[in-house]
């Protein structure tokens, strides 16, 4: 029977200000990883490596799994058809909670049933958290031949009744946020694919992948991205823009991921910081003179190609123009306007926006 006479007390601290004080990045960041995938296939392995690799990174997450959670919160449900059912309920109740609360929640169960994990999903739509289904996906054989537990064993000696994999069914995810191949990836390259998952969506601060992040395009795209910059609007760089490209591509202005937009110029010359994914440490301005010409004729593209010497060397993608500030920034960052600073001379020659 159901709880009747019950209303929801809505909390009094607010997400954004949860997530001010929950880590050391900055920022809400709660949503839920639900990995799936039969017995063996490298959930909880992946499961509380990622947890691992959150909180090195000062990303609060708790990882839960199928075996420790049996052993309290659901230590009364079975493996019928119903209490499976059950079990993934409370376990997509707790993780809302967790993600509400500003965490990475990240779970580890097989939850066969496509049902299942779609209302798993809906409990976190419905509170406005993101849910991620991660297919930990791996051959029967290779789950098999882990069997670390001995189950699979027992399940084929019939042993064990509704084993999944064996005489019950997983009903694969149609369409995963992520499908990780365990056979053949190993386990930091899962790691890392996951992350990535998370960068997109904003869980994960960029920079947290690689302690170095290059900007440099793949091997096997190379000649799309050259036929995409031949047909793009370009602007002519000096040979002094042309060699912070190569700092930035080459990631040594990690977590850039370009020239710097107006928020992260400011930050720079006022503080000698970048405060978007915590403090970075980074006193001088990277941005890209532009001419008042350029900006007038580049006006409302979305992408436009960096040349130098008449060769595309880069795709500036989503440009924002704004005031170069000339003097305030030589006055930050130097100390002083007198042109006859050779740096100071540069600068204030440049282009104002």
């Amino acid at each position: 029977q159901g709880s009747t006479n019950v209303v929801y007390q809505a909390h009094h601290v607010s997400r954004s200000k949860r997530g001010q004080v929950v880590g050391t990045q900055g920022g809400f960041r709660g949503c839920t990883v639900w990995l799936t995938g039969l017995s063996g296939a490298g959930k909880t392995t992946i499961g509380f490596a990622l947890e691992e690799y959150l909180v090195s990174h000062g990303i609060p997450c708790y990882s839960l799994d199928g075996d420790n959670v049996r052993h309290g919160l659901n230590k009364n449900l079975g493996f019928s058809a119903g209490d499976r059912e059950e079990n993934i309920r409370r376990i997509a109740e707790v993780a809302r909670l967790f993600a509400d609360a500003g965490l990475v929640c990240i779970t580890s169960f097989i939850s066969p049933f496509a049902k299942d994990r779609q209302n798993a999903r809906k409990i976190h739509e419905a509170a406005g958290l993101p849910f991620f289904e991660i297919f930990v996906d791996a051959p029967l054989n290779i789950c098999e031949s882990r069997d670390v537990k001995g189950l699979y064993k027992k399940a084929r000696a019939g042993e064990i009744k509704g084993f999944t994999g064996i005489d019950s069914e997983y009903e694969k995810p149609e369409s995963p946020e992520l499908v990780l191949k365990t056979n053949i990836a190993s386990v930091s390259e899962c790691i890392e694919q996951v992350v990535e998952l998370l960068q997109t969506q904003n869980i994960v601060p960029h920079g947290s992948i690689k302690d170095v992040l290059e900007l440099f395009v793949p091997e096997n795209k190379l000649s799309s991205v050259r036929a995409e910059a031949e047909m793009l609007p370009s602007v002519e760089i000096t040979k002094l823009d042309l060699q912070w490209v190569q700092v930035l591509s080459e990631g040594w202005a990690t977590p850039l991921t370009g020239f710097m937009r107006e928020a992260e110029y400011l930050q720079v010359i006022h503080f000698g910081t970048l405060l978007n994914d915590g403090v970075v440490n980074l006193s001088v301005p990277i941005v890209l003179p532009i001419s008042a010409e350029d900006k007038e004729r580049l006006a409302g593209c979305e992408a436009l190609a960096l040349s130098y010497g008449g060769q595309r060397v880069a795709i500036l993608k989503s440009p924002e123009y704004f005031e170069h500030r000339k003097e305030e920034r030589c006055a930050r960052v130097w100390g002083t306007t007198c042109a006859k600073h050779p740096h100071v001379k540069v600068g204030l020659s440049s282009a104002c926006w």
